[in-house]
């Protein structure tokens, strides 16, 4: 397995040979090679198997260093990185040629993020180059939102994974892109759509599945356990035969059903809680002797919408 420290030191040396690390970030753990070594990039996809028509996001520490990497700096563009960045807000913004075509999938545009986590700024701060970073798993499975989870999937593939704790968010950022004067929202994530509009205005959101995506995280399946998982109405939920299976709640428990095989996102009702909560909880119950998965959809508002996209997308069967 792969060795689980603290060390930026050590995390840089591997980097800057090339090689993978976990990172932590706010949001999810990262698997991370340098963005602008094609070979790095390379072994990303294969490490986590991903397809190689899924882009991916480079992270840096500064907005000076994230032009170094970009075309144009639109002004909301300019306006949301002032107020979300660092934080987890990704834009997607026309790349420079000195971004390998492998990290956008053959796009014209970079997902670009300055994430807030003080161990990877500190990394981030010690490299001559951007970090490609999508979520430490196998493609398609529960992000990791711990060090003992990436090594859990990860740790007999790659040398090194930086323990930053467990994740503040839980689940990936907000990816905004922008097309003539409008503000468009790819992927809903850890950013709520309400926090964007009181800096921009009113946003589009086109975060659909798609085979063939403008930005990370559009596949229509991901996110998902081993066993299959539902999504219903708590209502409906309370009629589910219990038998072998794993219950996934928003703010209450089922009385006829054994605790050891529900999970409660936030018994406060709170959907950053929740999110915090979402693969973590996921993870804990896929671990279990269950069939399958109940989960419930949570209030589609703020953090709720990130959430029931997780939900949906881990929900599809292939």
């Amino acid at each position: 397995m792969a060795e689980i420290g603290k060390d930026i030191r050590i995390a840089r040396s591997f980097l800057v040979k090339g090689e993978l690390v976990g990172i932590p970030t706010e949001t999810v753990y990262g698997l991370a090679g340098n963005a602008l070594n094609e070979k790095a990039v390379l072994s990303i996809f294969e490490t986590k198997n991903r397809p190689a028509f899924d882009p991916l996001i480079i992270h840096t520490d500064s907005v000076e260093k994230a032009l170094n990497f970009v075309t144009e700096f639109p002004e909301p563009a300019q306006k949301l990185a002032a107020a979300f960045w660092p934080g987890p807000l990704t834009l997607l913004l026309p790349k420079k040629q000195n971004v390998p075509d492998l990290v956008t999938s053959g796009l014209d545009t970079v997902a670009v993020r300055i994430p807030r986590h003080p161990v990877l700024l500190e990394l981030l701060s010690q490299l001559d180059f951007p970090l490609a970073a999508p979520s430490a798993n196998p493609f398609g499975y529960i992000s990791p939102t711990t060090a003992t989870h990436v090594d859990a999937q990860l740790g007999n593939r790659i040398p090194y994974i930086l323990d930053g704790g467990e994740c503040e968010v839980g689940i990936e950022s907000t990816i905004v892109g922008f097309d003539g004067g409008e503000v468009i929202v790819y992927r809903l994530g850890g950013l709520a759509i309400q926090y964007i509009e009181e800096i921009v205005g009113e946003v589009k959101v086109t975060a659909t599945s798609s085979s063939n995506p403008k930005a990370p995280g559009m596949l229509k399946s991901h996110y998902a356990p081993r066993v299959p998982l539902q999504m219903l109405e708590k209502s409906d939920i309370q009629d589910v035969n219990a038998d072998s299976k794993g219950y996934l709640l928003f703010n209450s428990y089922l009385r006829n059903v054994n605790r050891k095989y529900q999970r409660v996102l936030s018994e406060k009702g709170d959907l950053r809680e929740a999110a915090h909560n979402l693969f973590a909880y996921l993870r804990e119950l896929d671990a279990l002797p269950v069939n399958s998965i109940i989960a419930e959809w949570v209030p589609m508002q703020g953090l709720g919408l990130a959430i029931n996209d997780r939900l949906k997308r881990a929900s599809v069967q292939e």
